[in-house]
Parts: C-alpha cells; structure tokens; sequence
C-alpha cells in the first residue's frame, strides 16, 4: 500500500520546486545600458534567480530521491510480481526520469545563464558587452517538467505500491515450472 505521508512529502516538495521556478522566471536578470564618458556599458539587475532556479533544482533532487528510496529504484530488492501494475511501473519510472532530467537540465541552464550576466556585470573593453540575458521561459519550461515529474513520479510510487502487494511469499513467483506439479 502506498504511504500518504511520502505521497504528501513529496508533493509539498514538488510545488515548493515550482513556485521557485516560476518566482526564477519572473524574477530573471535584466539589462540596461550605462553610458559613460569613455564608453558603454551593461549593468545587470536581479540576481534573485540564480538562487530561486538552485533551490528549485534541489526541491526537485529531494523529491526524486525519496521516491528512488521509498522503491529501491525498481531494480533493487525483492521481484515483483508481473502483470499490468508492474508494467505501467517501469513505464512510469522511465518517464519519470526522462522528465525530471529535462527539468533539473532547464534549471541548471537557466542559473547557470543567469549568473554569468550578474556576475560579470561591468567589464569594460573596447568591445563593449551584447547586453543578452536569459531567454524568457527557461526557468519556466522547468517548471512544467517539474509538474510533469511531480504527476508521474508519484503515479509510479502508486504503481510500485500495487505490484508490491501482489508479491507472491514463500519464494514463489509467476515463471515457468520444469517439474512434474
């Protein structure tokens, strides 16, 4: 049977990932350009994102670990009984992990991206800086994947939970006997 508390855990992990994501987009560095006597220059605002798409990323890292954990990664501990609960497990634990790369990869990207212009907001040279920010939406197509990563995951550890129950005990399983019965 599935637990409710991790169930619940990790959905208050999961929205506290995509409130920092979407607080990540609004909040991304902006740019203005500063004349002085010698030259121009860019001036970056807002540094808040690169600390708001981190701690989204951790959320997320948090919320999959305790899965991975509360389902020994599938592949780990005792067999589980096959039939349609096992299958939509390993579909689900696939998809999941494709969607939760795309989510902490759009995170990362985003504050990576986002502190290189903060960081290195005044250097002057004879080619002065492009201004570029962040691209629009790349803290918030993390925050989908979050959602999507948010559903599956907890619809595998469901899945998982019923192909558990099921376990037959005493060491039998579903395989092919060569013996006589």
């Amino acid at each position: 049977m599935a637990s409710t508390v991790l169930l619940v855990v990790v959905f208050v992990l999961d929205f506290i990932a995509f409130s920092l994501a979407v607080a990540a987009e609004h909040r991304r560095a902006s740019a203005t350009i500063t004349k002085n006597d010698a030259s121009n220059y860019c001036v970056y605002k807002s540094d808040i994102a690169t600390g708001l798409g981190v701690g989204s990323l951790l959320c997320l890292l948090a919320s999959q670990l305790l899965i991975l954990f509360a389902t020994r990664c599938l592949c780990c501990g005792r067999a589980l009984r096959p039939g349609r609960p096992r299958a939509w497990a390993i579909v689900l634990f696939i998809s999941c992990w494709v969607t939760f790369f795309i989510a902490e990869v759009c995170l990362l990207a985003g504050s990576v991206r986002n502190a290189y212009h903060t960081k290195y907001r005044t250097l002057v040279s004879e080619n002065p800086p492009s201004c570029e920010t962040l691209r629009k939406g790349v803290f918030g197509a993390g925050a989908a994947f979050i959602v999507f990563t948010g559903i599956i995951s907890e619809l595998y550890y469901v899945s998982y939970s019923k192909t558990e129950d099921q376990y037959l005990p005493n060491g039998q399983d579903a395989g092919i006997r060569m013996g006589p019965i």
